[in-house]
């Protein structure tokens, strides 16, 4: 069956180059163990450095529960709803509005250029719920371009997301959540350093701790905290209502609405940036999608669902926000929706810096869920150590690869300028998202066989691709050495997946390798998730 083929492609080559290890191992496997690890390679997704047989652990340490080992699916479409929009909500629509009205000069071109982000976002959305649909394997961007392009892009996809694009923008949100926390305890001057980057690794274990426990207790804190955000957003838009009818919003007259716009193009594609970056996470539920509960039904409907009230409550919160705020004065507002309290809540202005600390939070803690999920199936395909593909023998949550996320996320705590990082790749996101969704369409016509639950009308991809392609244009133009440094530091990931995925290691690597992951399983209780023996014969 092409379906069966397309989903366990990549797994069979991990099955081979499993195979040819325990050959080239045989000599210093003990006899006794070999039918033990052979099943364990035979495995589609198991890694392939060791097995539960070496480290003395059995392969189901909860058997007296009659459970296997691995990842389940309890993610619901309410918590699909919640993930999508506690993720989208973050950091952004409290730090870009300000990089929104900085490049497009007034107030009503701010709101074309948010609404134009929602749209923008909501189709790539759609494209997405039929890649989940179609592909139905957790993973995101990551696995559908290992589907369509090989193991080569997938590896660079995955290369920069580990290095840059996952640890920094969670240590930013992060370190934004300590920012607004700390506020009121700084009224009068800004926030050390110190005291933030403190709180925000503290935030980051924390939330690690609560998705390594289990995952259930992630979504609950997820759901929360989507709750949250949501309140105060809508505190800060009914007091933009009110400022309306009292007619008293000399920045939104027909007037003064529009003057001031800068329509260059090198302002509106800037503009579109820092607007998108605040729609970022959309994506994010396709990352999980072998965890969901109904997958065909609930992703498509969590997308549906999600994304009208993202744009809804984003385009509504920035309107707010101009009943109050000159556009030159957000400009110079290090914290807008601080400022915007300050004017309407007076001395219980304290309200608006603690919701956005949660928003925060609970950003964080969808960012976390999902990239810990992305590393999995990294090691899954084998283009990550081993031991990042374990699971917990009780918990059943990947324990290793979430305390190597979290890692990852404090290193940022040493950048001076993290944002500066962030922006060198900016054109790589629509380059991956361009190129799953190009992939669709590719799908469509060389397996129009393929099993697809959802179908979006071809213009909707179409449009997509092509907006893309734009943005990766301009976005060399406007800033090609931004672009050209973050070009070079992608290309770095080639000699990376020469040296630690196609080199044939010699025995020396190769054992220390197992030993690594042995100490992993020993130290975090994970062994590799089981699958059915139909599954492995498929």
């Amino acid at each position: 069956m092409a379906e069966t083929e397309l989903k366990s492609r990549g797994s069979k080559e991990s099955v081979a180059k499993a195979a040819s290890q325990e050959k080239m191992g045989a000599s210093d496997t003990d006899p006794g163990q070999d039918s033990l690890i052979v099943e364990q390679s035979a495995s589609p997704s198991a890694p392939t450095a060791t097995a539960p047989a070496a480290t003395g652990l059995a392969a189901n340490p909860s058997g007296v529960k009659g459970e296997k080992v691995e990842l389940k699916r309890s993610i619901t479409l309410f918590n699909g709803v919640g993930m999508i929009i506690g993720t989208i909500i973050g950091s952004g629509i409290f730090v870009t509005p300000t990089g929104v009205v900085k490049e497009t000069g007034s107030a009503g071109l701010s709101l074309v250029v948010w609404s134009v982000c929602g749209v923008i976002s909501t189709m790539g959305a759609l494209c997405y719920a039929e890649l989940g649909t179609t592909i139905a394997k957790s993973g995101g961007d990551y696995t559908y371009i290992l589907e369509v392009y090989g193991e080569l892009a997938a590896f660079l996809k995955l290369w920069v997301e580990m290095l840059i694009i996952r640890p920094s923008s969670q240590y930013v949100v992060s370190l934004v959540f300590a920012t607004y926390l700390l506020k009121p305890l700084y009224p009068s001057c800004t926030v050390p350093d110190s005291a933030a980057k403190l709180i925000a690794c503290l935030c980051l274990t924390s939330l690690t701790f609560v998705n390594c426990i289990s995952v259930r207790a992630a979504t609950k804190v997820q759901d929360l905290f989507t709750a949250s955000k949501l309140v105060a957003l809508i505190v800060i838009i009914l007091f933009g209502f009110i400022q309306i009818f009292t007619g008293d919003v000399p920045y939104l007259t027909p007037e003064k609405s529009f003057e001031g716009s800068r329509f260059g193009v090198g302002n509106i594609v800037l503009a579109l940036y820092s607007g998108l970056f605040a729609f970022g996470g959309w994506n994010y539920l396709n990352y999980v999608t072998e965890e969901m509960i109904n997958p065909e039904r609930n992703l498509p409907l969590s997308i549906i669902i999600s994304m009208p009230i993202v744009t809804v409550v984003y385009v509504l919160t920035n309107l707010a926000y101009f009943t109050t705020i000159s556009p030159q004065a957000m400009i110079d507002s290090e914290a807008v929706a601080v400022s915007f309290g300050e004017y309407h809540l007076g001395v219980m202005a304290w309200i608006i810096p603690v919701f956005v600390g949660l928003s925060c939070f609970g950003a964080v803690n969808g960012s976390l869920f999902t990239s810990a999920r992305l590393f999995y199936a990294g090691a899954r395909e084998g283009h990550l150590p081993a031991a990042l593909g374990l699971v917990h023998t009780d918990l059943f949550t990947p324990v290793p690869s979430l305390i190597f996320t979290c890692f990852l996320s404090m290193m940022y705590a040493i950048s001076q300028d993290i944002f500066s990082v962030i922006n060198l790749f900016s054109f790589f996101t629509w380059l991956c998202v361009g190129m799953a969704i190009a992939g669709m369409l590719w799908l469509r016509i060389t397996k129009p066989e393929l099993r697809r639950p959802i179908k979006i009308p071809l213009f909707i991809p179409l449009t997509f691709v092509l907006s893309c392609i734009f943005m990766i244009l301009v976005s060399f133009w406007a800033a090609p050495f931004e672009s050209l440094v973050g070009s070079s530091i992608i290309l770095t990931g080639i000699p990376a997946y020469l040296l630690g995925y196609k080199w044939k290691k010699p025995h020396v690597v190769k054992k220390m390798l197992e030993i690594f992951t042995m100490f992993c399983q020993k130290i975090f209780m994970s062994v590799p998730e089981e699958k059915e023996q139909h599954e492995v014969a498929e």
